[in-house]
């Protein structure tokens, strides 16, 4: 199994606890974005800067509310309690938002706490960046638990 095929499996994985996480909590989920491409175009789109390559994981509904999620698991890290993002995928979420509004979307990260692309940016603006300045750094204090977001498995029991 190559890297790339190894991280899908974790990622993949990450996805469909987020999807059974929040279709617990009465939304409605589906699938969407690179995940669902042929394996073919996947690797085309590996090899480019197209922001297609960051499109939401996920789409869900409930009620007449619409969302979307970028689903990303091995973010935290175990020693620095910062959550890593590449500057690509904010960038390519803002764009997103910016395009799709007032649709939000969200990032999962793999302890089911929950960000937004503006948030990022907003956290690490006055942040010292990695020389590559590939990543944003952020707290994990700044995250949003997960049923602060999406409503709680409770709240969906009493409706």
């Amino acid at each position: 199994m190559t890297h790339w095929q190894q991280r899908k499996a974790i990622g993949d994985a990450h996805e469909q606890r987020v999807a059974a996480a929040l279709e617990a909590r009465g939304w409605t989920v589906q699938r969407c974005g690179q995940g669902t491409y042929h394996p073919a175009i996947q690797q085309a789109l590996a090899r480019t800067t197209s922001a297609l390559r960051w499109f939401p994981d996920l789409i869900a509904a409930r009620a007449d509310e619409v969302i979307t999620i970028d689903a990303k698991d091995r973010m935290p890290s175990t020693t620095s309690n910062r959550y890593s993002l590449s500057n690509a995928a904010i960038q390519a979420g803002l764009l997103f938002t910016g395009i799709h509004a007032p649709t939000p979307l969200y990032y999962v990260l793999g302890d089911l706490k929950v960000l937004t692309p503006a948030e990022v940016l907003h956290y690490t603006a006055h942040a010292r960046r990695a020389h590559s300045g590939a990543y944003h750094f952020v707290s994990t204090r700044h995250a949003h638990h997960f049923d602060e977001v999406f409503g709680s498995t409770q709240t969906r029991a009493a409706s």
